[in-house]
């Protein structure tokens, strides 16, 4: 990296924690100085230093039109000339909520908050309210914000009860959630045959996206849905990541499982912080002021965001967009597949709709076990050199990638020949 972006990291250290705004940005997983960015659009980054990259980060998943697309500028510009803030209800909201009612299976109803880490926590404080129970399961490698209950970690045993994995986090909070193993069906009957009736709900990403990009086993999902009806438990679904990413209707509506609540984030604020927990009409009638779950927000509903994200679903609602999307992710998993084979180097691919992950490990995990396996330290050298070649991933080997709609056939072909050249240095 240039001096520019090494003075701005020494002065970000300075004065905020590890000289960045959220963990993963400061690049320790990997090593080197992070690009302190200054523009985008469409498929690309340029730094202060005005080095461009091919961007598959897309701010963790929100971009997925490309960035600064002109009609989600025009609708920002159009709504901050109006008012930036206003505490109070708009139209827009209201055009929001039927929009993702009509797109997301499951929704009946549905409250706008600030971010996926409010949504996932407001929808965990439901399935409590709505049961009167106190248990939450939740499965390991599974992300869902920064919430008490939810960072936890499995306990000693399947079916225990989990352990703080942050600081901070209150043993007693976490006694109250149980951490199964992704995609093992298995466990989860056992553990509702042996608890059920404890149970207030089970979370999930449908598709896993926070320990790389794995996929729910075929039956994984049915399970969870028949065993919290079974037992009167709340299945919710985090596609805060998944939603409009998989599928328009988000992986609910990929693989025909409805889930009880559902927490999207991301792709409906199109950058701009907007997220939302939504689902049946006599759960979500539990919250305020219908019912006695509280929530509120200052910024809930705020009419910049709101309106950056009406523009961005409105174009992930026109027809062919998924497909298009999609058939570029799918090419770009090939092509790295293909690239990596050539070189001799172990590794695997996937994608499904516009989210990916790569691997290195013979094939693709299917539990965050399977995960650790990969060979972080290849991933490493391969990250330093993608990079350097103006191709930026996300700067861990446990996290997915996204392609965008402005991510073009060009942009592929550069890809993959930066790739020839990193996995000779991965190798």
């Amino acid at each position: 990296m240039s001096q520019h972006n090494e003075e701005l990291f020494a002065r970000a250290q300075a004065r905020i924690p590890a000289g960045v705004n959220s963990p993963v940005r400061a690049f320790r997983a990997v090593g080197g100085t992070p690009p302190f960015l200054e523009r985008a659009s469409g498929a690309h980054l340029w730094d202060v230093d005005g080095r461009r990259y091919i961007d598959y980060v897309g701010s963790w998943g929100p971009m997925v039109a490309g960035h600064t697309h002109p009609r989600v500028v025009e609708a920002v510009q159009s709504a901050a000339a109006r008012a930036l803030s206003f505490g109070a209800p708009t139209a827009a909201e209201v055009e929001m909520a039927e929009l993702l009612c009509r797109l997301v299976p499951s929704l009946e109803l549905v409250r706008l908050v600030s971010s996926g880490t409010e949504a996932t926590m407001t929808a965990i404080r439901l399935a409590r309210g709505y049961t009167g129970r106190s248990a939450i399961v939740k499965f390991e490698g599974c992300y869902h914000g920064h919430a008490d209950s939810l960072l936890v970690k499995a306990g000693s045993g399947a079916l225990t009860f989990g352990h703080p994995s942050s600081a901070g986090v209150p043993a007693e909070t976490a006694a109250h959630t149980v951490v199964l193993d992704y995609n093992d069906a298995r466990q989860v009957r056992s553990l509702f045959e042996a608890r059920g009736a404890e149970i207030a709900g089970v979370i999930v990403e449908p598709v896993a996206g926070n320990m790389n990009l794995v996929l729910p086993a075929p039956g994984f999902l049915e399970t969870l849905r028949e065993q919290c009806a079974r037992h009167g438990a709340v299945l919710i679904f985090d596609e805060v990541m998944t939603g409009f990413r998989v599928a328009a209707g988000g992986a609910q509506a990929r693989f025909g499982v409805r889930p009880d609540l559902t927490t999207l984030g991301k792709v409906i604020g199109g950058g701009l912080p907007v997220a939302a927990v939504g689902g049946r009409r006599e759960i979500m009638q539990k919250i305020a002021p219908l019912g006695p779950v509280y929530q509120a927000g200052t910024l809930s509903g705020n009419p910049v965001a709101v309106a950056a994200g009406l523009a961005t679903l409105k174009l992930v609602d026109t027809p062919g967009f998924q497909e298009r999307v999609a058939a570029s992710a799918q090419r770009l998993v090939e092509g790295l597949a293909a690239e990596a084979k050539r070189a001799g180097v172990t590794f695997s691919s996937q994608s499904i709709g516009s989210m990916f992950g790569l691997y290195f490990r013979a094939a693709p995990p299917a539990s965050f076990a399977e995960v650790m396996q990969c060979d972080a330290a290849r991933f490493n050298r391969f990250f330093a050199s993608m990079l350097a070649q103006g191709v930026y991933l996300a700067p861990s080997a446990y996290e997915a990638g996204f392609v965008s709609s402005a991510h073009d056939a060009a942009d592929i072909d550069a890809t993959l020949a930066a790739a020839r050249e990193a996995f000779r240095h991965a190798a």
